[in-house]
């Protein structure tokens, strides 16, 4: 009896050596976990940046993942004038209207992650960055905000970029305090500001897993 059970063995093995049934009796807790995203995921760090801070910060994450930095700039560039500016927007943010892109991104669906930054304007997301998140189609796609602002928060900018990308997977964001450009303060993303920016963004992404901890 014993010699006919090993036989059938024997042969059922071969059996699952010629059909590849091996893999498949692998059971489930075997099989390598797949993260998401993952070390191949293309990146693409799209950002807006008026006095350099966010740019900063978007290139601090760029050390970190890698990936294709792209800066969002206007068909009509906003006034430099700080008030001209907050009154345009204002304006902007209450009419709806979303100013026309003057960059242009190729091939954005090969992305399978993508970075928004933007500072707070008026407690809101820009009018560029909305202007982003309408014209191309993040569907499917990650999407991780990141913000600079002057000290009052993100505002409802993190809740809208959600909103505005309903089939994404939205990341948990990071937010860090900038210059304050109404005081006169603008860049400020250097020295000890910008060495504590480059650990907090550092266990910020390890946190949201797109960085392995221990690097």
């Amino acid at each position: 009896m014993n010699k006919i059970k090993v036989f059938t063995a024997a042969i059922f093995v071969a059996f699952c050596l010629l059909t590849g049934c091996s893999k498949a009796q692998v059971p489930l807790t075997d099989q390598p976990k797949i993260q998401e995203p993952s070390a191949d995921k293309k990146i693409l760090i799209v950002y807006l940046s008026r006095t350099n801070n966010t740019k900063a910060i978007a290139k601090i994450i760029r050390q970190n993942v890698g990936g294709e930095l792209v800066a969002l700039e206007l068909e009509k560039p906003y006034p430099e004038d700080y008030k001209a500016i907050v009154e345009q927007v204002a304006q902007e943010n209450e009419s709806g209207f979303l100013p026309p892109l003057k960059t242009k991104i190729a091939d954005i669906e090969k992305y399978d992650v993508v970075f928004v930054g933007f500072p707070t304007w008026g407690m809101q997301l820009p009018p560029l960055m909305k202007s982003f998140l309408r014209q191309y189609d993040l569907s499917r796609k990650t999407v991780i905000p990141f913000n600079t602002n002057a000290g009052y928060g993100v505002g409802s900018s993190f809740q809208t970029v959600k909103e505005l990308c309903p089939n994404s997977t939205i990341l948990e964001g990071f937010e860090i305090k900038g210059g304050v450009e109404r005081d006169g303060i603008l860049f400020v993303m250097e020295g000890e500001k910008e060495k504590q920016a480059q650990i907090e963004i550092k266990q910020w992404l390890q946190k949201i897993k797109i960085l392995q901890s221990g690097k």
